[in-house]
């Protein structure tokens, strides 16, 4: 029997000035709702530790061990009100304390490496199809210096080696999703990032990676 293809979907956890990162919660919802909405697949959520070493060394595992189609990663920033889609990654490291107090041994992610990588993403098509369903986002060029930056990096590098994944991205989403409002108290032309936008907004993600049309307007509310 085939095997199913894998959508890896990861999250952080707790880092210096984050106690609870929001990207641990939504990736656990955005992953059991991808189960549901994506069958033909594999839908595998895991949490990286926010750490130099670690959080490297964990994916690269994940990579060898999937194989993953498809690989989304999440992330907070305190200036993100919406999804961020990063488009590039910089081989560059800022001298900052990972959640265990540790700094990294270098100033760039791999000594040596590219400047810059380019995600393996649709982000004008992510964005469109996002706005056409009323879930804001931006399109950047800066995924930071910090342990977002590093995974991307080392992502896009690990991809390239397995020849796996069709399409390899990183989101920054803000530090506090909003509850979801009711639909009787939401304005249906509003863009608005809440936990129910936000959840629709990454299944619409997850499709648009795996090439897939906009689904009819039925089918896009969130249990």
């Amino acid at each position: 029997m085939r095997r199913r293809d894998t959508i890896l979907l990861t999250g952080f956890g707790p880092f210096p000035g984050v106690t609870e990162n929001a990207s641990e919660r939504f990736v656990a919802k955005l992953a059991h709702l991808a189960a549901r909405r994506f069958s033909a697949h594999r839908v595998v959520a895991r949490i990286l530790p926010t750490e130099w070493e670690r959080a490297p060394s964990r994916l690269q595992t994940l990579y060898e061990r999937e194989r993953p189609k498809l690989v989304l990663h999440f992330g907070v920033s305190p200036n993100a009100t919406c999804y961020v889609i990063e488009t590039v990654a910089r081989n560059t490291r800022k001298s900052a304390e990972d959640a265990i107090g540790a700094f990294p041994h270098d100033d760039v992610v791999v000594p040596g490496g590219p400047t810059r990588i380019s995600a393996r993403l649709p982000a004008t098509d992510i964005k469109e199809r996002l706005a056409a369903i009323k879930v804001p986002s931006v399109v950047s060029e800066d995924a930071g210096a910090y342990l977002c930056n590093t995974v991307l990096y080392k992502s896009l590098l690990f991809a390239e080696q397995i020849e796996e994944p069709d399409a390899v991205g990183f989101f920054h989403i803000p530090q506090v999703i909003q509850p979801a409002l009711l639909k009787s108290k939401s304005d249906p032309k509003e863009m608005r990032f809440d936990w129910g936008t936000a959840l629709i907004g990454g299944l619409e993600i997850i499709r648009t990676c795996l090439g897939r049309p906009p689904p009819s307007r039925r089918h896009v509310k969130v249990h």
